[in-house]
């Protein structure tokens, strides 16, 4: 036990509340987003070019943010599996013996 009375986190247990707290970042960001796109469309009254501007950019900041979390989601999961010796540069257990020491070849003047 630590000082402050808590017991210490592994970090299997660490990595998912990171992804826990990760997604529901990305969930909340996206329905703020989604909220102020269906706002401004309801208070335009139906200019159809503003509109279509209004949910062309909330799609690419919604599809944007979640790519995003994603992608670096995945790139750390990798990392972190070649980092702990779980990755595909682990997996190759039988490694091609030595080649044999050759002479270097001669040149002709």
């Amino acid at each position: 036990m630590s000082r402050n009375g808590t017991e210490a986190i592994g970090d299997a247990d660490l990595e998912k509340i990171r992804a826990r707290y990760g997604l529901l970042a990305i969930v909340i960001s996206n329905l703020a987003i989604a909220a102020v796109a269906i706002f401004g469309v309801w208070r335009l009254d139906g200019d159809k070019a503003v509109i279509v501007g209004i949910l062309t950019a909330a799609f690419t900041a919604v599809s944007g943010m979640t790519t995003a979390y994603l992608g670096i989601k995945a790139v750390s999961n990798t990392a972190r599996s070649i980092a702990l010796g779980n990755g595909p540069a682990s997996r190759h257990t039988d490694p091609a013996p030595p080649a044999a020491p050759t002479a270097p070849a001669q040149r002709t003047p």
